[in-house]
Order: structure tokens, then sequence, then C-alpha cells
């Protein structure tokens, strides 16, 4: 059974690629679970279907995004349509590093070993709003 070890606030960033569309609300979350890398993709994949998430476009707006960032410190390459892991758009994206800071800021990234909080402090956070 999995279940939720932390959960960083919300923050708020607008949309991308297209800043018109509805701002995105982001969080990192800790989890413990018996499920490996490639099944806890699926079922994250699973409950983006679940909120009526449609994978159509790459970047189309979507009603829920679930990323597994990492997993372990592993290092995947996502062979036979698994996670690329860690996650390969983790570092300079402040909607991620943000929220993940907050609950792992000594959390090292396996292949540069930066830090989430040093990865933070070099990424520009214009934008991103802590959500109260």
């Amino acid at each position: 059974m999995s279940h939720l070890k932390r959960m960083s606030s919300l923050y708020q960033s607008d949309a991308w690629p297209d800043p018109s569309d509805p701002p995105f609300i982001n969080a990192a979350l800790e989890i413990e679970t018996p499920l490996g890398p490639q099944a806890l993709l699926a079922a994250l994949h699973a409950i983006e279907a679940g909120f009526g998430r449609r994978r159509s476009a790459r970047n189309a707006p979507r009603t829920l995004d679930l990323d597994l960032v990492a997993y372990h410190g592993e290092t995947l390459d996502g062979a036979q349509g698994g996670p690329v892991l860690p996650h390969p758009r983790l570092k300079g994206r402040a909607f991620v590093l943000a929220p993940l800071a907050e609950i792992a800021p000594d959390w090292r990234h396996p292949l540069n070993g930066q830090t989430a909080q040093e990865m933070l402090a070099a990424t520009d956070r214009a934008g991103i709003r802590k959500i109260s």
C-alpha cells in the first residue's frame, strides 16, 4: 500500500507554453510505495485519465499533469516506454523546484549532484507564487 510522507504547499505558475491558458497549480509529494518506477508512472497516468486528461497534442492544456520526478536516486533512460529519471526537465523549472525544495531541500540530483535548493536558487522564479 502506498502512503503520503510529505506534501508541499501549493504554488501557482503561468501556463506554459501559452500563458493565456489558465494558470497551473503545482505541488510536490513524497510517497512511499511498493510500486517500481514504471508501475508508478502507469498509476499516475491512470489517475490523470480519471480526472479527464486526454493525451492529444504535446503541451496541450490538461486537467491534471502528474510527473514522476525522481525515484530512490535511480537513473533510467526511458527504455521500453518507461520513465526517464530523474525527470529530464527538472533543472531550471521553478514550478517543479519550488515545491520540491520546500519538502526536500537537501535532495540531490543523482546526475549533477546539486540539491533541490541549489537548483532552485539558480532558476528564474518569475511567475511562481506560493498560495497561502
